[in-house]
């Protein structure tokens, strides 16, 4: 069962996604909130699995409240919701420990499925903010990545298939092997370099310079 806190200051928003999660059989909203204050007391109280952020919040808006939450509970990961895929927070909001992000319009399944894939460790990156992460790397000199020298030339190869967007499903195809195998790929990773997620990952591959 993924556990789950809903968190936008719109009430009619707020209680339309927590009915259509509530509606799947694996999933259940254990809380909701209204800002950025609330949630932060929600994910304390009910430690759930995912929390789906909307950016633009009073009190304490989307972005503080994923920087408080990756730090002081990553059980709990963030989806971020936005009225624009190139909305300028959602940036920062990745950077502050988001896995990922979808658009407030999306249909009840596109919500349902970018849940279950952050709940499973995947990313969920528009085309859009992709590009933002590159371009805002391309331009600056690589920073060293510790840990990197400690990855196996497989592991080495899966960290560029996740930097270049790759599902596991994908990743298995392309080098031939299970997507179990690639799952405790992953796990290596991001042991090995530290990182809380596949989104640090795409950061770290670009900070480093590993790839541009």
């Amino acid at each position: 069962m993924i556990r789950i806190v809903v968190a936008d200051d719109q009430p009619v928003v707020r209680e339309g996604f927590a009915a259509i999660l509530n509606s799947q059989a694996d999933m259940e909203v254990v809380g909701s909130a209204a800002d950025g204050r609330e949630l932060l007391a929600q994910v304390a109280k009910q430690t759930p699995d995912i929390a789906v952020v909307d950016v633009r919040m009073p009190v304490l808006d989307g972005i503080a409240a994923t920087a408080q939450i990756t730090a002081r509970h990553p059980q709990t990961k963030v989806l971020i919701l936005t009225t624009f895929d190139l909305d300028e927070f959602v940036y920062e909001a990745l950077r502050a420990g988001a896995s990922g992000f979808m658009l407030k319009d999306a249909q009840a399944a596109r919500l349902v499925e970018g849940v279950r894939l952050v709940a499973d460790g995947s990313m969920l990156l528009g085309p859009n903010v992709t590009r933002r992460l590159v371009s805002d790397f391309a331009d600056h000199a690589p920073e060293p990545l510790a840990g990197l020298g400690d990855l196996t030339p497989r592991e080495h190869d899966v960290l560029l298939a996740i930097a270049r967007g790759l599902s596991n499903t994908e990743i298995g195809s392309e080098l031939f092997v299970t997507e179990q195998t690639v799952k405790s790929h992953v796990a290596a990773i991001l042991r090995k370099l530290q990182c809380r997620d596949r989104i640090q990952l795409v950061i770290a591959a670009y900070e480093s310079g590993l790839l541009r």
